[in-house]
């Protein structure tokens, strides 16, 4: 029986990794790590509920000693690392919190692993990253496994570090591992800061839905099951020490991501109004104008393909935010009700 940790398994990619090996592993022993803070939430998890083979283990991943002891009663085989500091803009406004999530805890779980996997046959340290790790493109372009790393905020910064990390470890010490960075991801149980679920909230509750600049920044969007299904793919058959790049190919301006949720949403609803909602407001500092990633050849050659359309997954996305309104009602707390005014409140009013 393999046993595998999930780190950040409560949080939104996590939580759909999660779901999947337990579903499609039932002889494997599914532990999740998570420290439970403002995105990640046992709801996300709450179907899994009397899973035989799924653990939930409340814990930070930079608390050395609560790890210690989790290792002595469960030691892992493979660790999936997700849990992270994840969101640009609070990385603006309280960077440390992402230096002392992204780097610290991932030494902590780096110090861990070399000390205890004496024998490190299958064994695999999987480190989950990002595409901001490379900085910024023009109009054209891609990002691939050899483009240098130029991280140009607070998030990208710890996460690039994170990354440099892990690599020094397998060649100082042998740590089997993979990196793997990807794109954004939009789908259900995402945190209501993001883009998409944010906008979707917005046109949920008739609220202004606030853009930075005009727009026109892009990114490179995947669904999260098919990025999930990367990970596994990569964790099962790729080589080892190595980074490889996940993506959908799907690069798409924010405006034009929003206005298309205004549209699926009007259709859905029945209405007619929904992109006068939207409000152009101050830029954040330092945005980043274009990523866009070439996805690995290896990820290819192993038969792995994106299956779910762009507008078919916003569709989906957009559903299920209409049905688990609840779940919305119950993530978003006063923490979170005072990051939103502090974040756009005066944006709005100047719009």
């Amino acid at each position: 029986m393999r046993r595998v940790w999930v780190t950040g398994g409560a949080g939104f990619i996590g939580s759909h990794l999660v779901r999947w090996l337990v579903r499609h592993y039932p002889h494997w022993a599914i532990h999740t790590l998570d420290a439970l803070t403002y995105a990640g939430h046992l709801a996300n998890l709450e179907d899994l509920q009397g899973a035989p083979n799924h653990h939930f283990h409340q814990v930070n991943i930079a608390d050395r000693a609560a790890l210690e002891a989790l290792w002595e009663s469960v030691p892992p085989d493979w660790i999936f690392h997700l849990a992270a500091e994840s969101h640009v803009d609070r990385s603006i406004l309280s960077p440390l919190d992402f230096v002392h999530t992204n780097i610290v805890g991932t030494a902590v779980l780096l110090e861990l692993a070399r000390h205890r996997w004496t024998d490190k046959t299958d064994k695999l340290f999987y480190h989950v990253s990002t595409d901001e790790v490379y900085g910024s493109l023009g109009e054209e372009g891609y990002f691939t496994e050899e483009t240098p790393y130029a991280p140009r905020s607070p998030y990208a910064a710890s996460k690039a570090a994170a990354d440099h990390l892990v690599r020094a470890y397998g060649h100082t010490y042998g740590l089997p591992y993979i990196i793997s960075n990807c794109g954004n991801n939009y789908g259900p149980y995402q945190f209501p800061e993001k883009l998409i679920p944010l906008t979707i909230m917005n046109l949920i509750e008739r609220q202004p839905i606030p853009v930075y600049g005009k727009g026109e920044n892009m990114r490179d969007w995947i669904y999260v099951e098919d990025h999930v299904r990367a990970i596994i793919r990569l964790a099962e058959q790729a080589p080892r020490g190595r980074t490889y790049l996940i993506s959908a190919q799907n690069v798409r301006r924010n405006r034009e991501v929003v206005e298309l949720l205004c549209d699926l949403y009007d259709a859905l609803r029945g209405t007619k109004d929904s992109r006068r909602l939207i409000r152009f407001v101050q830029d954040r500092p330092g945005h980043d104008y274009r990523y866009a990633l070439q996805p690995s050849s290896t990820l290819l050659d192993l038969g792995w393909q994106p299956e779910v359309d762009f507008h078919e997954g916003l569709r989906q996305t957009l559903e299920w935010y209409q049905t688990h309104q609840s779940w919305l009602n119950a993530v978003r707390t006063s923490a979170y009700h005072t990051y939103y005014q502090k974040q756009y409140a005066h944006r709005l009013s100047s719009s």
